[in-house]
């Protein structure tokens, strides 16, 4: 029997496929012809059309902040994925296992069900982000100790404490990558005058970003449009500008990390003070954000493992442990 794990995230859609792994890691965008409404394109190809595509073409990100904004083209997307995980002849329906942030309304949960149905699966089921990336993160969430997950994606942060398989405290904020790409455009914009894409902002954020100011600055050149006269014009981007730029997106994060500890157990807080906290989802990968966030709280902080990939490869283990899970797992059909 087939069965598929899909991490259905606002930049990017890993698929796991028990025994294979994680076969698909590509960008959740979807180009298509505004003409004959056609798709053109999905995942890297779509991405690369970002910005750069004639009237007639549009290239958009079905997911905002980790629930479905485009319930279409989110169908079509899973479609494409979904084929190209089970291969061409599809003789069964895969059972398809999507992961999706803890703080989605019932509405939005529904609709990501009645996609991946549509989308051509026979059940789906769908398990909230942090008990998968706590599993992906190789945290033995049905121990009877609280363990804390932090999930930083593109489009949400969610911030939980998981015991005996469940979450006992858990707060989302729709912060993640995406908005902090947004922000180091807009510093850009106001402090040199100059118009630079979303793909520049995330690969400034990526080369030189920092949480926290770093004693050696980081410099990139940087190419854009000049506000004041409409001509290219390169310019060099400091590290110090990243961390100025994303003040405010780290502070709503710390608040939610902050309000979990706040609602958690005090039995459980003085295991998570022991054991610190986990980062996963890809924004955990910016510079000095675990150090940042151990100040902040007093919690010890550390990066999980291949952060990216906790969460695919938790739906995973999930899949493979269904019984074992369902009580982790909401409603399916």
């Amino acid at each position: 029997m087939k069965k598929i794990g899909i991490d259905l995230g606002t930049t990017t859609v890993r698929v796991y496929v028990p025994k294979r792994g994680i076969i698909i890691n590509e960008p959740s965008v979807v180009s298509f012809s505004l003409i004959d409404k056609k798709i053109l394109a999905v995942g890297k190809e779509a991405k690369e059309m970002i910005g750069r595509t004639p009237d007639s073409v549009v290239a958009i990100r079905p997911m905002r902040d980790g629930v479905i904004a485009d319930y279409k083209t989110t169908e079509s997307m899973l479609r494409y994925f979904i084929n190209k995980a089970v291969g061409g002849f599809r003789f069964f329906r895969p059972e398809v296992m999507v992961a999706v942030p803890g703080g989605i309304t019932s509405t939005e949960r529904r609709a990501v069900i009645d996609a991946t149905m549509a989308a051509g699966a026979k059940a789906a089921y769908i398990i909230k982000e942090p008990i998968v990336a706590a599993i992906g993160a190789q945290i033995p969430i049905g121990s009877a100790s609280g363990h804390m997950i932090v999930d930083i994606g593109g489009g949400t942060m969610e911030a939980a404490v998981v015991s005996l398989g469940g979450i006992v405290a858990s707060a989302s904020v729709r912060v993640g990558g995406n908005r902090l790409d947004a922000a180091v455009a807009e510093h850009v914009r106001r402090r040199y005058n100059l118009a630079i894409g979303e793909r520049t902002a995330e690969e400034i954020k990526i080369n030189i970003g920092s949480a926290l100011y770093l004693d050696e600055r980081l410099t990139q050149e940087v190419k854009g449009r000049d506000m004041v006269t409409g001509l290219p014009r390169m310019i060099e981007v400091q590290s110090d500008d990243v961390t100025d730029a994303i003040q405010d997106e780290l502070e709503s994060m710390i608040n939610a990390i902050k309000e979990v500890l706040f609602n958690t157990p005090p039995e459980l807080s003085a295991d998570v003070m022991e054991r610190g906290m986990v980062l996963s989802g890809g924004t955990s990968q910016l510079r000095h954000l675990d150090d940042l966030f151990s100040q902040a709280t007093g919690v010890p902080a550390q990066v999980a493992d291949e952060p990216m990939l906790c969460v695919a490869k938790g739906t995973g283990v999930a899949l493979e442990n269904l019984e074992s899970y369902k009580r982790s797992i909401l409603a399916s059909r």
